[in-house]
C-alpha cells in the first residue's frame, strides 16, 4: 500500500489534542483589532476544538495528524 499525501497547508493550521480532537487557531484575530474588545479578543487566543463533521475531512487531507 502506498503512502498517503499530507497538505500541508492544513498540516500548518491543525493540531491534534491528547484525547484525539483537532483543535485550529480562531479566525477574526489578524487585523483590524481596535474596534474588537479585549474579552473577544482574549477568546481569540484560545484555539477551538473542530466538530466531528468537519474533522473527518481534516482526518483525509492530514492522515498522520
Amino acid at each position: 500500500m502506498p503512502k498517503l499525501k499530507t497538505n500541508r497547508g492544513a498540516a500548518k493550521r491543525f493540531k491534534k489534542t491528547g484525547t484525539g480532537k483537532i483543535k485550529a487557531k480562531r479566525a477574526f484575530a489578524r487585523h483590524i483589532l481596535t474596534k474588537k474588545a479585549s474579552n473577544r479578543k482574549r477568546g481569540l487566543r484560545r484555539p477551538k476544538l473542530i466538530g466531528k463533521r468537519d474533522s473527518k475531512g481534516i482526518k483525509k487531507l492530514v492522515p498522520y495528524i
